[in-house]
């Protein structure tokens, strides 16, 4: 079904504003809101995570009197669960709000480690939280879902959230719009430069997508194991406190955190944290591409926000800035003589190998690897 269907029905419903988190399962849907509006303007806003996305549709409905959608994976449906709970719920303020929900890890089929558990309690955790849904299949008539939409915004005239899951293929859209940006050195080639230049025993934690999918791709070409490295899946914006764990219990090792801009501000908290605990053995460096790229491509919220500026003013002891091979090569000589917790900013231009693989090895087997080369060092 094309996204503008759904973008016509939530005119009709009095649905003005989105908000949300990019999912690749609804790519049709957020293609279409940035083509129609951008990502600034009074329409339209790439939140940082699921949770302040639903407190900017309350803001929009306490402010106007009309709901608004939000759009997530269901992974970032934990994320909302508090103001879900605690915020719009009919016991506590009433606020209706569309939630467009991206089903990963539905059960039987086939989809990635990180969304099978999440993928098993979707429609119930919406059951336990009250909230009533509506299931959009590939397959699904342009009747049956206008039937399906006006049950939803029935649901929103009683100041009550309501839900529309997204089965995978179900929301297609004729525009495309591609975020890009002047940058030209690769997060892939980045990667590279970072892992040669890293020292024999020093660790890696890499972010959730693509970037831990190439850290595992550039291993295998070298033919190294990946005993070293720590390839986080979902749980996105946490890769720094997991790398900020293994640093304070392990000051011998240096603990590099491959981190994305786009994580990063999903959980700007962390910054600080980091930079009071002062780890000196702690790389936290960051990919900036200005996109969620692993699921779609629309730029992340992070406007016109200084990324080292902001590390500075949280206490980072060095901040560091790469855009090129030469200017990161040099970044990394002169990170390797300083103490940390230092941060790296890489610019990096957006895009991947259309043949960029994932790893072969579960997560479970990543852990223990990585757990034995801890133990052993």
């Amino acid at each position: 079904m094309l996204a503008s269907i759904l973008l016509d029905e939530c005119r009709k419903a009095g649905i003005d504003f989105y908000t949300g988190v990019p999912d690749s399962f609804l790519k049709g849907l957020c293609d279409e809101l940035f083509a129609r509006f951008g990502t600034d303007s009074p329409h339209h806003i790439v939140a940082h995570n699921e949770g302040g996305a639903i407190g900017l549709c309350t803001g929009h409905y306490l402010a106007t009197g009309k709901p608004a959608l939000c759009y997530m994976q269901n992974s970032g449906l934990g994320n909302a669960v508090n103001p879900l709970t605690s915020l719009t719920d009919p016991q506590v303020y009433s606020v209706p709000c569309l939630l467009v929900i991206g089903w990963r890890g539905e059960p039987g089929v086939k989809d990635e480690p990180q969304h099978i558990k999440q993928g098993a309690i979707t429609l119930s955790l919406l059951d336990l939280l009250g909230i009533p849904y509506k299931v959009l299949s590939p397959d699904t008539s342009a009747e049956n879902f206008h039937a399906a939409f006006s049950c939803l915004a029935d649901t929103l005239q009683y100041g009550r959230p309501a839900a529309l899951v997204v089965r995978k293929g179900s929301l297609s859209s004729n525009l495309h719009p591609v975020h890009v940006n002047d940058a030209s050195l690769t997060r892939e080639k980045a990667a590279k430069i970072i892992l040669q230049a890293a020292g024999k025993d020093d660790c890696f934690v890499s972010t959730t997508g693509k970037l831990s999918r190439e850290v595992f791709e550039i291993r295998e070409t070298r033919k190294e194991d990946h005993s070293r490295d720590f390839l986080t899946v979902g749980s996105m914006g946490h890769a720094s406190m997991i790398a900020l764990g293994i640093a304070e219990a392990k000051p011998e090792r240096r603990i590099w955190c491959l981190d994305g801009d786009g994580a990063v501000m999903m959980h700007l908290g962390a910054l600080p944290l980091i930079a009071q605990r002062a780890p000196t053995n702690f790389v936290h460096t960051v990919i900036d591409n200005g996109a969620h790229e692993t699921v779609g491509g629309m730029p992340v919220c992070s406007g016109a926000l200084n990324l080292t500026a902001l590390a500075e003013a949280a206490g980072y002891k060095e901040v560091i800035t790469a855009d090129s091979e030469a200017s990161l090569c040099d970044a990394l000589k002169k990170a390797a003589s300083l103490p940390g917790p230092l941060f790296l900013v890489i610019r990096c231009a957006c895009g991947a190998r259309s043949d960029l693989g994932r790893p072969t090895t579960t997560p479970i087997q990543n852990r223990d690897s990585f757990m034995n080369y801890l133990k052993d060092g």
